[in-house]
């Protein structure tokens, strides 16, 4: 992967400030640990209480559309919302803001996960949609799936920037992202679901 870090260039582990007040730029940069230790007790609980409700077959079948429903949603903001090209100045901005900088300044460690400041919003609308769609009772395991999924788009996008995989799969996954990085940012948006690239057709062309 040395070739990838060579086109990163001198600025991608810098982290620039973002806002001019010093709180929101704070809560602008995050520590990769913070969705799993704010998360994973809410995906226990969820599983726990959906047990209770419905039993094993419902909720194991609820944790997998949850999930599924997150890579969807992964894969589709990734690429329609995420590389929107928005009009205007406030546009731009906005896009800087929630990826821009991102591509920018790709090995900036502390914003490589998403802020509860965005992910809590995100996790909140997710609720609201998926207790529409299931009901009170399945909503539970559902949106624990959901959520568990998230937790783990970040987890594999944060090492995908700063580990070294040992396994083929670790090493493919992170080839794919470095190429959406530094060579063709129109394609490989599934960043922990890379099938959906397939099904889609954004998988781009195969390097060696």
């Amino acid at each position: 992967m040395d070739e990838f870090s060579e086109m990163a260039g001198p600025d991608a582990c810098r982290s620039p400030r973002l806002f001019e007040s010093p709180l929101l730029d704070r809560l602008s940069r995050v520590n990769h640990l913070v969705p799993l230790l704010l998360y994973l007790p809410v995906v226990v609980l969820l599983v726990y209480f959906g047990l209770y409700r419905s039993g094993w077959p419902a909720t194991a079948a609820g944790l997998v559309a949850g999930y599924i429903v997150w890579t969807l949603l992964e894969y589709f903001g990734h690429r329609f919302v995420f590389h929107a090209d928005f009009p205007g100045k406030l546009g731009a901005r906005i896009h800087y803001l929630i990826h821009g900088v991102h591509h920018d300044h790709p090995g900036d460690p502390l914003r490589l996960v998403m802020p509860p400041l965005l992910s809590i919003p995100i996790m909140g609308i997710g609720f609201v949609v998926l207790r529409l769609a299931c009901g009170p009772d399945m909503v539970l395991p559902v949106w624990a799936g959901f959520i568990a999924g998230y937790v783990g788009y970040d987890m594999v996008h944060y090492h995908v920037h700063h580990t070294l995989p040992r396994t083929r799969i670790g090493q493919t996954m992170k080839r794919r992202h470095m190429l959406h990085h530094f060579r063709d940012d129109a394609v490989s948006f599934g960043v922990s679901a890379p099938w959906w690239d397939l099904v889609f057709g954004t998988s781009g062309r195969r390097e060696s």
